[in-house]
């Protein structure tokens, strides 16, 4: 009885007609600008398709996965791949590489592209701006398999442009890509070069956005322009810097695949062999699925619990955030 009475005090018929009101009105939303749910269904079928139906895999990680008895018919293994992982001598040496060049990268490639877009958007003459855009913007549409191939030709010990400079002035050729230290700044360095001109295009956007009367009345209070930037630009675009830099953090063990597995050899191994490499060749060179799924999951959650991290503290300090 007593359980009876509390659910007809707590049910109150309302809802119901309140829920059916609401689902009403979304089909009523939908129905009238259909147009735009058709447009974005492509996107949305893809991430459905492409990146959401094939999590259902990721339970191979907890898995001894046996080709003939298929996904489910494998035996469960808990945290041994895992615990598998940590324990070997590679995780130390692959953490290191991973964070070093995606902290690396992101210290140097993350200033640049607003250092552009500030010196770009001051710029007067609008036939040099668009000439020095092109020259910035070009080496973004280069492909990595044909930036890989420019790298090892520009360096190579006979006939590299630079080795070329050095000879001509007395020194002795360098083996560049056979070097486990320098590897870390031929990648990040050769990315800036690529990425730098591309992503200033955002800040510029943001620049343009910038109302031009408090740049008039700065002038008029005789600010400099060294002033205006520091306390109008800069201000006016660090809304786009924090939402870029939390979603470059929330990357960081992702270093591309393909740049570093272009570059790497037997030589420098040591400096370039990342987490991505490791699963490609213990997963598909060596046949361990189950292993290079744990691995690639272990990566995805730091991914995740940094971005998670980064956008919390974001939005205490600066009330801006990703959601």
């Amino acid at each position: 009885m007593l359980v009876r009475s509390s659910t007809l005090v707590n049910y109150n018929p309302n809802n119901k007609k309140e829920n059916k009101g609401k689902s009403n009105n979304v089909w009523k939303n939908i129905s009238k600008n259909y147009e735009l749910y058709i447009f974005i269904l492509p996107a949305f079928l893809y991430f459905i398709i492409f990146h959401y139906a094939p999590m259902y895999g990721i339970q191979i990680a907890f898995k001894n996965f046996i080709a003939t008895k298929g996904m489910f018919g494998s035996p469960w293994v808990g945290l041994k791949h895992f615990r598998y992982f940590f324990q070997s001598y590679y995780f130390g040496l692959l953490l290191k590489n991973t964070i070093g060049i995606s902290l690396y990268s992101l210290a140097v490639g993350f200033p640049i592209p607003i250092i552009l877009a500030l010196l770009l958007n001051e710029l007067k003459s609008t036939r040099f701006k668009k000439l020095v855009q092109n020259v910035t913007y070009a080496p973004h549409f280069i492909s990595t398999v044909v930036m890989v191939g420019m790298i090892v030709a520009f360096l190579s010990p006979r006939s590299g442009i630079i080795n070329q400079v050095i000879k001509a002035f007395g020194g002795e050729p360098i083996y560049f890509m056979s070097k486990a230290s320098m590897f870390k700044n031929i990648y990040v360095w050769s990315g800036v070069w690529q990425g730098a001109g591309w992503g200033s295009i955002i800040y510029l956007a943001a620049l343009s956005g910038i109302d031009t009367q408090l740049h008039e009345a700065a002038i008029v209070d005789g600010a400099t322009r060294f002033q205006r930037i520091t306390y109008i630009n800069i201000p006016g675009i660090m809304p786009t810097m924090i939402i870029l830099l939390i979603l470059n953090c929330g990357s960081i063990m992702n270093v591309g695949f393909e740049k570093v597995f272009l570059m790497q050899n037997s030589l420098n191994m040591e400096s370039s062999d990342v987490i991505a490499t490791y699963v490609y060749r213990s997963g598909l060179l060596n046949a361990q699925y189950s292993f290079s799924s744990a691995v690639g999951l272990f990566n995805s959650v730091i991914n995740f619990t940094l971005l998670i991290l980064v956008n919390k503290i974001s939005r205490s300090i600066n009330k801006t955030s990703l959601w």
